[in-house]
Formats: structure tokens, sequence, C-alpha cells
């Protein structure tokens, strides 16, 4: 009897100890993918989701789970993951509101509940503006869907407030390597990867790229496949870059200094390269911007190497592509854009971003 009772007590500890160990079990890496209601992307979004299980299958992602939340009406998001070659929808929300910080906040806590991890990376998808507030209406893209749209700021302010710190964001989307748009995210992820221009609809080359964004990501990898990819495409263009949030308060305080040495003029943007096709450009390269600006040598090499440190990685295709105004040459590329003080920018707000409340001494 008493030797029965042993045995009875030994194998209940070791089932409480292995049920305790079962949901405590952290995996290495998280990657969470969003695509929040856009209609005229839907289509697209479903292809990218194909192109990872894809990229899964040719042995991408062998130990991260992958989480995927996907609007495919107004009404419904449903968040999946793609496993074994399946897709396991774990729940879904209903009537989600992705234009708030509160709501996408939600999201990703319950997502890292679901799929905890040592470490989460984000890849969001949509149209994209950069820093332009989500209620401009006279650009022709935006981040998330026409009607449905985010600011920046919600982006990392939903971040934050999940309790997390991304490894690295990829923007599926146009214009988000953006000096404005990063300097307000480096506190939401360790690295930001996107386009400083448009990208073709198709989006981010999943099936080739994928493998170079595992748990120890390999960026000058992804970007090299980014811009080989493109660079034979139908229309041969693309931009991609990567950002180091880390190195960006420096970058700022540099910044800082040649605005005290300089008497902003506008008429300096005609040389400058520009990163879009509008009929009044927004986007301008950064790097191009600041050698144009700054005539002090010394100063300018200060500013290159730190844009070295801070933009790690960057390629582009000979031309980019504008939906307004077809292909336009690259002549200049630093990886980063810019939207100076220009009358139009001003409208829309540039002097509120972060980057220029911290950078802008002349207050412009």
């Amino acid at each position: 009897m008493r030797l029965v009772i042993v045995v009875c007590v030994v194998s209940l500890l070791l089932s409480c100890h292995k049920n305790d160990d079962e949901p405590d079990r952290i995996n290495t890496q998280t990657v969470i993918f969003f695509f929040p209601y856009s209609a005229d992307m839907t289509s697209y979004f479903r292809r990218n989701i194909s192109d990872i299980e894809a990229a899964v299958l040719n042995g991408a992602f062998r130990n991260e789970r992958l989480i995927v939340c996907i609007s495919s009406t107004k009404d419904r998001a449903d968040v999946i993951e793609l496993r074994d070659n399946k897709r396991d929808t774990l729940f879904h929300y209903d009537n989600p509101d992705f234009t708030t910080s509160a709501d996408i906040s939600q999201m990703l806590s319950d997502i890292i509940k679901t799929a905890p991890a040592d470490k989460y990376s984000l890849v969001a998808g949509g149209h994209g503006t950069a820093w332009v507030p989500a209620d401009v209406k006279n650009l022709s893209k935006s981040f998330g869907g026409y009607n449905t749209k985010t600011g920046v700021e919600n982006i990392a302010y939903a971040i934050q407030n999940a309790g997390l710190k991304m490894q690295y964001i990829l923007f599926d989307g146009c214009f988000m390597s953006n000096v404005e748009t990063v300097y307000s995210l480096r506190n939401a992820a360790d690295y930001i990867i996107g386009c400083p221009t448009e990208i073709m609809i198709k989006g981010i080359p999943y099936q080739h790229c994928a493998k170079y964004l595992g748990s120890e990501p390999d960026y000058d990898g992804f970007c090299r496949a980014f811009c080989e990819y493109y660079g034979s495409y139908d229309t041969p263009c693309g931009t991609i870059s990567v950002t180091k949030c880390t190195e960006l308060d420096s970058l700022a305080a540099i910044m800082k200094e040649v605005n005290l040495t300089v008497d902003f003029d506008a008429d300096i943007l005609d040389g400058v390269q520009r990163l879009d096709g509008y009929k009044t450009p927004v986007f301008y390269d950064f790097g191009d911007y600041v050698s144009h600006l700054c005539n002090d040598r010394q100063l300018l090499a200060r500013f290159a190497e730190q844009m070295s440190k801070t933009v790690p990685c960057k390629v582009h295709t000979e031309c980019f592509y504008s939906e307004q105004s077809g292909e336009i040459r690259i002549d200049s590329f630093s990886g980063l854009s810019v939207s100076p003080p220009t009358e139009s920018n001003i409208r829309l707000g540039v002097l509120e971003t972060a980057w220029w409340r911290e950078t802008d001494v002349l207050n412009l």
C-alpha cells in the first residue's frame, strides 16, 4: 500500500510539472503580420500570406511562430497562425477599429498572450504616407486603407501600451522610411525597415525575402533580395532601407547643429533629389537635402558618418516608380526621406512632428 501511494504521488508531481511547463513555454520569436482593412488591397494581402507560406515551405521561419491579423472586411478581423502548412484561426474581432491605438494595442496584447516569445517583430501592410496626418485627404496613399488609416503616433503608442518593443517593424507600404516617421517610432522598435518611395502594389516579395527575417535578422540580405527581385520586375523600380533606432537621437542632435548654422531657403530644393512624384513634392532624400542645406564641411562629414550608423542598409534600383509621374531617376539616395518646411508641408503639420520639434531651432 505504501509503495502504491508513493508511486501515485510521484506520478502526480510529474504530471503537475509537465502541465505547469506548457503554458509557460516561450518560443524565441513571434512575428506578427498586421493587415488592417483596405478594400483595394485585400486580395494582395491574401497573396502575401500565401507567399509567406511558400517561404516557410522553403525553410524560412523554422523556429518562429507566425501570427497574422487580417481584416478582410470592415466588420471582422481574423487572427490566424501559420503552422505546419495550415492556417489555424485563433480568434477574431467584431467591428475592430484599427485606426485607434487602443484597438491595435489590444490586438497586440492578445497575440502575445497566445504566442509568448523572447522577441517580437511586426510586419504592417497597407498604404502609407509616412508622417502625414491620418485626416489629410489630398494625398493618394495612407497607412491602412483609404478610409481606415491611422497615424504613426498611434502605432508607437499601441506597441508601447502593449508593453512591447519590437525587434523590427517592417512597413509593407509607401514612403515609411522617412526621418519624421522613424523618429516617432524610435522607442517602439530596434530597427525600422521600409521604402522611402512608393512600392509596387505587390509589396514585399516575401517568397524571396522572408528567409532573412527570422529571430536573427539578416538586414543586408533582406535588402539585397528585395532589390534583386524588383530589379528584374516588369517595372524595375524599388527602394528599401533599414534604420537603427538607437542612432536616431544622435542624428537629431547633429541635425539641430546644422539648423543652427543655416537659414533655410526653399530655393535649394530645386536641386535636391525628390522621392515622390507629387506635383508639389512632400518627400526629398534626407542626405541630399542636408548636403544642399549645409556648407560646413566638418559638420557635413559628421552628419554623413552618423547617417551611415543610422541607416546601415539601403539599396535602390536606377529609378523609383510614382503612380502619378511614372519612373523617376535616382541620383542620390541616403535611405531616408525628409519633408522640409515648405509652405505646403507646414500646412500639413510637419513642424508638429517629434523630429522637427527636436531639431527646428529656427521655429520656422
